[in-house]
């Protein structure tokens, strides 16, 4: 195949990408149903990070952004087809911020008198399980990969290379912190202090949302708070979900607790990435030619993550 050809395919591509975006959004989709029109669990999808902003929906999308889907929850609240609400999660986590909106936005949900229920696929983990700890109930296949409650904060130390190069760099500050976490120095002891006392902070967040989502004992989840990643059984074990089970159980769940008699009826809500369900396993694939900041996982060069 000619290199023509191939750019030609790829910019179509782009170019469908582009026209979709502006008709998949939240306010511009008509949700797929199924059934009646009454008694409705509405699916809110949560794929890929989390992260404040404007959503991202083109080709190389691996995101969600935390305004759109708040927005669509606000939308369920509003719809008085909804009796209750599932949010399917498969997301490595996101910003604090991010996820305290979504979390925020979900209470609201359950205050107007909708139940919801978190569904996880693959990974729910850090800051999709913050969402997850939210709702009424959790339910988790055995396989899941969840917890991961802690905060990460990660800033590189390029002296040494720049050094190497002969590279320098002069820095004018209005105060001594101005330029905390820059990458031409190391940390000081003061600066490390301010950025643990950060961490710390968050983390207390996480920790006192998770036991009150869950009405544990900060203390018991405290103990299950240092970062590690549990299984669905093991979660399951340990107090963390509900239920084990796929989507449909927790959409049979939603309807149950909703008191929705039968098969309940299926309304999906907000966007849910075309290219993903399109190109299927390739996804991951396409997605790792593309640099982008961790907020999560491991390494973050971000100013800080959940994990």
């Amino acid at each position: 195949m000619s290199r023509k050809i191939i750019a030609g395919i790829i910019l179509g591509l782009v170019a469908l990408s582009v026209v979709l975006s502006f008709n998949l959004r939240t306010g511009n989709r008509t949700p797929r149903q199924s059934g009646s029109d009454k008694g409705k669990v509405g699916v809110i999808y949560i794929e890929g990070t989390i992260a404040s902003g404007q959503s991202d929906t083109g080709l190389l999308s691996s995101g969600v952004s935390s305004e759109e889907i708040a927005a669509t929850i606000r939308k369920a609240a509003r719809d008085p087809e909804i009796g209750a609400v599932v949010i399917r999660l498969n997301s490595p986590g996101g910003t604090p911020a991010a996820s305290q909106e979504i979390g925020l936005e979900i209470e609201r949900l359950r205050q107007s008198g909708k139940k919801v229920v978190a569904s996880m696929g693959d990974v729910a983990a850090s800051g999709a399980y913050w969402v997850a700890a939210c709702t009424d109930q959790i339910v988790a296949n055995p396989g899941t990969m969840t917890g991961s409650i802690g905060v990460i904060m990660q800033t590189p130390n390029l002296q040494g290379l720049y050094d190497k190069l002969g590279i320098s760099e002069e820095t004018f500050k209005s105060g001594p912190y101005k330029d905390m976490g820059s990458s031409s120095r190391p940390v000081t002891t003061d600066e490390r202090a301010i950025f643990q006392s950060m961490i710390d902070d968050i983390y207390n967040q996480f920790v006192d949302a998770v036991a009150k989502g869950r009405h544990k004992d900060v203390l018991e989840i405290r103990k299950l708070a240092d970062g590690r990643v549990f299984t669905g059984r093991q979660a399951i074990e340990l107090g963390l979900v509900d239920q084990l089970g796929d989507f449909h159980d927790a959409v049979l769940l939603a309807g149950k607790l909703a008191g929705l008699s039968g098969e309940p009826v299926i309304a999906e809500l907000g966007y849910k990435n075309i290219w993903r369900n399109f190109l299927g396993g390739a996804w991951e694939s396409i997605l790792s030619g593309k640099s982008m900041p961790a907020l999560t996982g491991g390494t973050s060069a971000y100013p800080y993550g959940l994990r």
